[in-house]
């Protein structure tokens, strides 16, 4: 991915952004961190954010939970229209491609797609338009996507 890239005006995060390369990309010891840049799927501009993971083999385990609001976050409605994205974890910085992951969240005893969904108890969603079901106790972590 190549042009300007335009960090996530959020004052936190792009306080965390700053953080993350300042440390050479460790600005919470102890804390898997790591920058997306995705192609914003309307203005086709490079769109950088940060975020937590986790590992699921060589796979980058990201939830799409926007802080608990009704609504997806940007980075991943633009995930979904351009896969192709790149990820900056500690100093190596590398292009990746996403995908969604299919399934309920969760181990398979409890409805779960288990080795899809590595993050457990977390409901899904169907569809990024579509609202929380029943039983979502909150709206953070709906959705997972993975990149690798």
């Amino acid at each position: 991915m190549t042009g300007t890239v335009h960090d996530n005006p959020t004052p936190w995060i792009a306080d965390h952004i700053r953080r993350f390369e300042e440390t050479g990309g460790h600005p919470r010891p102890g804390v898997a961190d790591l920058l997306l840049t995705t192609r914003g799927r309307r203005s086709g501009l490079l769109r950088r954010t940060a975020l937590a993971y986790v590992r699921d083999e060589d796979a980058y385990v990201l939830t799409a939970s926007n802080a608990g609001a009704d609504r997806h976050p940007a980075w991943y409605l633009n995930l979904l229209a351009t896969p192709e994205v790149t990820l900056q974890v500690g100093a190596a910085t590398f292009p990746a491609t996403g995908r969604r992951h299919g399934g309920r969240v969760g181990p398979p005893a409890a409805g779960g797609g288990g080795r899809d969904a590595p993050v457990r108890g977390l409901p899904h969603r169907d569809d990024p338009g579509d609202p929380p079901g029943p039983g979502c106790p909150d709206r953070a972590g709906e959705l997972t996507a993975s990149v690798s």
